[in-house]
């Protein structure tokens, strides 16, 4: 099936990014979200990073006045509807991910594929609550999506071949690499990630060491790009817990528990940089350790 237009649920983080490389790749692209302030910031992020790649000489001048007439932004989910493939990049809640679907259903040509942008929840449950199944995936882009070059595609229990080299080819077309997962809690790269995540905050809960030794000996001792509390104040704490969560209840293994402090900075809102307060301070010019 050849995909011409993209929908884009969610005009956060990820949604604008996925926009972003979609419209570069030449892709029509409508961006929803249930915010103006969200798109119009969405807009004006990816007319930056793309300005950001003109001045490295990464795209031309030209590209970058193309891809952003190839984004257009609607508050109206029915809109997404007219198009051929619709990726959900909302936050990583599941009962959300629902009402989106439940209500954007009943606009969807049946040909459109149904995709979601989740880093963790069975993408066979969440298929099985939408009329086309076989034509469901997860979608996995990493973060920053423009710059990270792998893409998780995750095949339901039900999804048909069709629906994933389909999906296989649009990652090709972003000159990025696929890596194919089996359907089971948080896929490949945050099983991997968010539970060193979780020990790197139990070793800060413990006492073994305070978040700035804790980073620089991963990024000196283990040749890390980033420690893993700064990391996670990139990621997002909450999102670091709700995949945690996912792990702990899915695989019913108590070395997924979720570590106490990790909780407790959630409850406190203090979930990182979007925040400017998470294992490092983000209000002044320097980030601070918070502990």
């Amino acid at each position: 099936m050849e995909i011409k237009s993209i929908g884009v649920v969610g005009a956060g983080q990820m949604g604008n990014g996925i926009a972003h490389v979609m419209a570069l790749a030449g892709y029509d692209v409508v961006l929803n979200d249930i915010s103006q302030d969200a798109l119009d910031a969405a807009i004006q992020r990816v007319d930056k990073n793309m300005a950001r790649q003109v001045s490295r000489e990464a795209i031309s001048e030209d590209a970058k006045n193309e891809a952003m007439g190839r984004i257009k932004t609607t508050l109206q989910l029915p809109d997404l509807g007219q198009t051929d493939l619709v990726i959900e990049a909302a936050t990583e809640r599941e009962e959300i991910k629902h009402k989106i679907f439940d209500a954007l259903l009943p606009h969807l040509q049946p040909h459109t594929i149904l995709t979601s942008n989740t880093s963790s929840i069975s993408i066979t449950r969440l298929a099985s609550r939408t009329d086309r199944p076989e034509r469901f995936m997860g979608f996995h882009f990493m973060n920053p999506v423009p710059l990270m070059k792998l893409v998780e595609l995750i095949r339901g229990i039900a999804t048909d071949e069709a629906t994933y080299k389909t999906c296989l080819g649009i990652v090709h077309r972003l000159d990025k690499t696929a890596a194919s997962a089996e359907d089971f809690p948080a896929f490949i790269v945050n099983r991997v990630l968010i539970p060193m995540i979780n020990e790197a905050c139990y070793t800060l809960y413990e006492g073994v060491g305070n978040v700035a030794s804790i980073d620089n000996a991963m990024k000196l001792g283990a040749n890390h790009p980033m420690g893993p509390l700064e990391l996670a104040d990139f990621i997002g704490l909450d999102t670091c817990l709700a995949i945690m969560n996912v792990l702990h209840e899915g695989l019913a293994d108590t070395k997924y528990r979720p570590c106490p402090l990790l909780t407790k900075y959630v409850e406190a809102g203090w979930l990182g940089r979007k925040t400017k307060r998470g294992f490092y301070d983000y209000r002044g010019d320097v980030p601070l350790p918070t502990r």
